[in-house]
């Protein structure tokens, strides 16, 4: 009987096995940091924000990229600027964090604004430009969803065209309502021409939990942004907790995601600070590589 139950199970699994897809080929995994909880600790500390310390520091620590913030008015100005300080630094230009309004009448003039700026920001090296669209301090209707949407699919695919990809990125506002804003973004928007960056833990901290997010937009992930928590407050670095990161990193590699993984160690009421931000950081990047390769 034993022998018959191994045989059956061994059957069972090589059905199953055989209707599975092969896996893709891992992409390859590059770590960066973003410079907003950087900030949050300078600011701390009573400090103004030294960007050429903060690469440094980076760089000597074995991360690959930085990822800055700036406006749709000076985008490839400051594209530019950045990625000289990253080269300085033998740092990447991978990828730069925006936001827009774009669901009202000047939507338009700000998805411009990014196919303008777009070949600039692809002869600097840069290719994923992260935006989360500005809120309004309440729920979009659904004429300003269906604007916004109209609006997102031209910059993303203006932005394509010069070999860039748009990744749409989200905060609390976009989960209101059952996460229509979540939904509707990529629901009216071409795949093919507007990603996401998944942003793990605001993600998670809007109510959906990371295998329904990957199950539904997981094939347009260019890249991510990194935080953990403990009974849902931010922790000071990256480690085990709320967030199954290793699960996570084994979904990326196995489905052949792009493996661009930012830390961004942002602070929050309730967040206990032990160490500073470079230990935070050295820590974070020590348990990135180990749990999601």
């Amino acid at each position: 009987m034993i022998a018959r139950r191994r045989f059956l199970q061994a059957t069972t699994f090589a059905a199953i096995a055989a209707q599975v897809p092969r896996a893709a080929e891992p992409r390859p995994m590059l770590i960066g940091s973003q410079i907003y909880g950087w900030g949050q600790y300078y600011e701390r500390e009573k400090k103004p924000l030294n960007l050429d310390e903060i690469l440094s520091a980076l760089r000597d620590m074995g991360y690959d990229y930085a990822e800055n913030s700036t406006d749709p008015d000076n985008l490839a100005k400051a594209s530019a600027a950045f990625a000289e300080k990253l080269r300085a630094k033998d740092l990447k230009p991978i990828s730069m964090y925006t936001g827009g309004r774009l669901h009202d009448e000047n939507g338009a003039k700000v998805a411009e604004k990014f196919a303008a700026a777009a070949h600039a920001f692809r002869e600097v090296g840069f290719t994923i430009l992260v935006c989360n669209p500005d809120p309004i301090g309440r729920p979009k209707t659904d004429v300003e969803l269906e604007n916004q949407a109209k609006n997102i699919s031209f910059a993303g695919a203006e932005l394509k065209k010069a070999g860039v990809r748009l990744a749409l990125h989200q905060h609390t506002p976009e989960f209101a309502n059952n996460a229509k804003e979540f939904h509707s973004n990529f629901k009216k928007t071409n795949s093919s021409e507007v990603g996401f960056c998944y942003d793990v833990h605001w993600v998670y901290r809007g109510g959906v939990q990371p295998a329904d997010a990957l199950h539904d937009y997981g094939d347009r992930v260019a890249t991510w942004h990194l935080r953990q928590s403990r009974d849902k407050i931010w922790w000071e670095d990256i480690d085990s907790g709320d967030i199954d990161y290793a699960w996570i990193g084994r979904y990326a590699k196995e489905h052949g995601l792009p493996r661009n993984y930012t830390v961004e160690l942002a602070l929050e009421s309730g967040t206990k600070i032990t160490r500073s931000c470079i230990e935070n950081h050295r820590r974070s990047l020590e348990y990135v590589r180990r749990a999601m390769a």
